[in-house]
């Protein structure tokens, strides 16, 4: 494990990997009480037939219960969420009665307990409400606070630095050269690390130059603890990253049988893990989905984890050869994955047209509209 952890207070929690189970402090809820507007009684009063039970004096009211015992062949005033009084153990819906103020009306029966909550129906006190690993949605706070949970021992977040490598970049918004392209990877890719719930470390843009990029790894590693480059992950002449993880001896991982997404660089820099993602955007993106985000997420405190996918209907048709997996951008319309017009790696466009991915197997497929297909929607990755 990379990271450390810390005591947050739940304002501060959402989004945050639990470092430790977490139990209820009280049970929800804290005392029996009402489900509904009505009036509270005791079941062993009623008979079949016409009622007339006589009232007390008062009501109970959520947070400002009836004082003292109702007494037997006796019916209070109640209203949801009121504390249920000593004497009481069944509740009258008030549309099911007709009263004069002084005494209610009802046919009986009535079941034991009904419109009732038991003390600690949802949550026993000491009972497990959330497990380590899980990452804090909103609701979970609502839980932690209803049994009277204050803060949360969490892990700290990932921090995940963020390279670009490339002469042939230039920076959104300065004017780039002819023979230049602007930096799409460097942008999207501290987003989706956001998104994810961990700290992004913008590093800028490396030069094709080796001692300089030693140089932005060495700081890259020392101000994080996960680093994505993009770019310089082949094994051109310009091809630093691969070039510098293949010199420390490293390189774990290098071609994958994956469309888009190969060349992929993994290894090690001053103990910190380094992806060399590919310096297509598309490709960037997909790796960093596929392949990383599992690898943050474990590193992060929150365990491996595998996204979980839809088996839907083919909106399109695809021949597919044997010997890759086939990443295709991909969105839900009328319950059909569709798929981008082009496969085209260079087409950045389809990033922002897609919401999700289909996912073809390694073997060939003869893909026909119809055909069942596995489908990945962005937020199935935490975007």
């Amino acid at each position: 494990m990379c990271v450390g952890t810390e005591r947050v207070p739940l304002a501060q929690a959402c989004g945050r990997i639990l470092s430790e189970d977490i139990s209820a402090q009280r049970s929800n809820p804290p005392l029996p009480n009402s489900a509904v507007d009505g009036y509270g009684l005791r079941h062993e009063d009623i008979v079949d037939g016409p009622q007339n039970i006589p009232l007390v004096e008062g009501r109970s009211a959520a947070g400002a219960p009836f004082q003292g015992a109702v007494p037997a062949s006796h019916a209070v005033r109640i209203l949801t969420g009121a504390t249920i009084p000593e004497g009481v153990d069944t509740v009258i819906l008030q549309e099911d009665v007709a009263t004069d103020g002084s005494a209610v009306a009802f046919h009986g029966p009535l079941k034991k307990g009904s419109n009732t909550r038991s003390a600690g129906e949802d949550v026993m006190s000491g009972g497990l409400i959330l497990a380590k690993e899980r990452r804090i949605v909103p609701a979970d706070l609502a839980l932690a606070a209803a049994t009277g949970v204050s803060h949360l021992n969490v892990f700290k977040r990932l921090r995940v630095a963020v390279v670009s490598t490339g002469d042939e970049l230039a920076e959104p918004g300065t004017e780039a050269r002819p023979d230049q392209i602007f930096d799409a990877n460097r942008p999207m890719l501290l987003a989706m690390i956001a998104q994810f719930g961990f700290d992004p470390v913008d590093m800028g843009r490396a030069p094709d130059d080796r001692e300089a990029l030693k140089g932005f790894l060495d700081e890259a590693a020392s101000r994080s603890d996960l680093i994505l480059t993009s770019g310089g992950a082949s094994a051109g002449d310009e091809d630093h990253m691969s070039a510098l993880l293949n010199e420390t001896g490293s390189m774990t991982l290098w071609r994958l049988a994956v469309k888009p997404g190969r060349p992929l660089a993994l290894g090690m820099w001053a103990n910190t893990p380094v992806f060399g993602l590919p310096g297509n955007p598309v490709a960037a993106k997909v790796c960093t989905l596929i392949f990383a985000k599992p690898a943050m997420d474990a590193l992060g405190g929150a365990g491996w984890s595998d996204p979980v996918g839809l088996e839907v209907p083919a909106a399109f048709i695809k021949s597919k050869k044997a010997g890759r997996r086939e990443y295709l951008r991909a969105r839900l319309r009328d319950g059909c994955a569709e798929v981008f017009r082009s496969e085209g790696s260079g087409r950045i466009s389809g990033l922002s047209w897609a919401e999700g991915l289909v996912e073809l197997p390694d073997e060939a497929l003869d893909v026909q509209e119809g055909t069942t297909v596995l489908y990945y929607p962005y937020s199935a990755f935490g975007l």
